[in-house]
């Protein structure tokens, strides 16, 4: 099979980065590949739009990982970028990235996929609307890289609430909250950016916490965090985490002097958030921590602790749902589970010919890592990289021992170590070349 890889094509769904990272490893093995993207220009999520749409950016995004570990293996970002670059930044990178390696040139633009469907021998037909035209084509493989961060996942409590409300993946700015009472639902990475950001405008921002989690500051000691995180990679990771909480503990004090509960694991179970001004703001009046929530009351709410607070709005921080709406529930029923029986995150046991690219969520950045899965893929496609033999028992057991004690939550259902899931991709490779 690999002598006649010219002739091999592949559907990569999405334009984003790990999308465009598939389509290059693709390229580098002679397989062409087809990319369809449902926007106008190459980046996915990171192309910023001012209306709510597809873009889930908002006009201030920086990346929370460094551009020191953010930027493709053989492709770094430009020197003059900062440590964190922003949001139109990043997009243009992605851009170059394209450019330089010829994915653009493969790129359908407008185009929906509406249905993928296996046909045999792990060809998959793939139907898609363009222009307002139905087409359908057969592909020797299809990657699937259209993200996990566009199906907003919005909690229903008893009650109803008569003001406005939106979730973080619609917020744009915070201009339309100036003088208003808003609640922020959430404590991860978009829940404090939107609490610190609209917090400058609101007569009050108050952040509604369920359960403790750990935020720690962009920058340790004048060095991104994930700079000095990757130097202890060699220290057992008890240690490592008890010198991560040690130091954060030193550097911040302890959550409860700020009014957030503490969490109930260490730093490496969880998805820590990355926030350097919501402590900051917090001591400083600007953000109010309040408990979880029980109840909507009209034109408030009520927490678990009781206390009732009126709002004028509430934006719902609380993550996505894992969706491809494309693929029939059956071929991905663990779309909700805590675990996902995908092989290195990316590869199923009952579906050959269909890969996940970028489908986890790392203690760091994706796209370097789904660079590594798309070149996994693009080897098994023209046959240098074979499926073990005992492929679902390797899926079960990856299943059963993450990388670290993660907690047993959907959000941590695709959760791996930057590092320990970079030497993972890699020894696929290695055993391929």
């Amino acid at each position: 099979m690999a002598t006649s890889a010219q002739s091999l094509r592949a559907a990569v769904v999405g334009a984003g980065p790990s999308g465009i990272a598939a389509a290059r490893a693709l390229i580098d093995e002679g397989i062409t590949p087809v990319v369809f993207e449902q926007g106008d220009r190459i980046g996915g999520n990171w192309v910023f739009r001012p209306e709510v749409g597809h873009s889930s950016v908002y006009r201030t995004t920086h990346i929370i990982s460094s551009k020191t570990l953010s930027a493709y293996d053989d492709f770094p970002m430009p020197d003059d970028y900062p440590d964190y670059p922003s949001h139109a930044q990043v997009a243009a990178y992605f851009e170059a990235y394209a450019r330089r390696f010829g994915v653009d040139r493969h790129v359908r633009f407008g185009c929906t996929v509406i249905a993928a469907t296996p046909v045999g021998e792990g060809r998959w037909s793939v139907r898609w609307r363009e222009g307002g035209i139905e087409h359908v084509d057969t592909f020797d493989a299809l990657l699937v890289a259209n993200g996990h961060h566009h199906v907003p996942n919005i909690p229903e409590y008893p009650g109803r609430f008569d003001g406005e409300v939106l979730h973080s993946h619609a917020y744009k700015d915070a201009a339309p909250f100036a003088g208003r009472r808003v609640l922020v639902v959430g404590a991860g990475n978009s829940a404090c950016d939107v609490a610190v950001e609209v917090s400058r405008v609101a007569s009050l921002v108050a952040l509604s916490v369920r359960r403790g989690q750990h935020i720690l500051p962009k920058f340790l000691f004048g060095r991104p965090g994930d700079v000095n995180y990757a130097r202890l990679t060699w220290l057992p990771w008890r240690i490592r985490q008890w010198l991560l909480g040690l130091t954060i503990r030193v550097v911040q004090g302890r959550y409860a002097d700020y009014g957030l509960p503490e969490p109930e694991c260490g730093v490496l179970e969880m998805h820590p958030t990355l926030n350097s001004e919501l402590l900051y703001f917090i001591r400083h009046g600007k953000v109010h921590p309040r408990p979880g929530i029980a109840r909507l009351d009209g034109d408030a709410v009520v927490y678990v602790d009781g206390r009732r607070e009126a709002f004028d709005t509430i934006v719902w921080a609380t993550g996505y749902r894992t969706r491809f709406p494309f693929l029939a529930p059956e071929i991905t029923p663990w779309q909700d589970a805590d675990r996902v029986p995908l092989y290195r995150k990316m590869i199923p046991a009952e579906h050959p010919g269909l890969y996940f690219i970028g489908l986890f969520q790392p203690l760091g950045c994706i796209w370097p890592l789904a660079e590594h899965q798309g070149r996994i893929a693009a080897r098994a496609i023209c046959g240098r990289w074979r499926r073990p033999a005992d492929l679902a028992a390797r899926i079960a057991h990856e299943m059963a021992h993450p990388h670290y004690p993660f907690q047993r939550t959907r959000r941590h259902a695709t959760e791996v170590d930057y590092h320990r899931f970079r030497k993972e991709l890699l020894s696929e490779l290695a055993a391929a070349d």
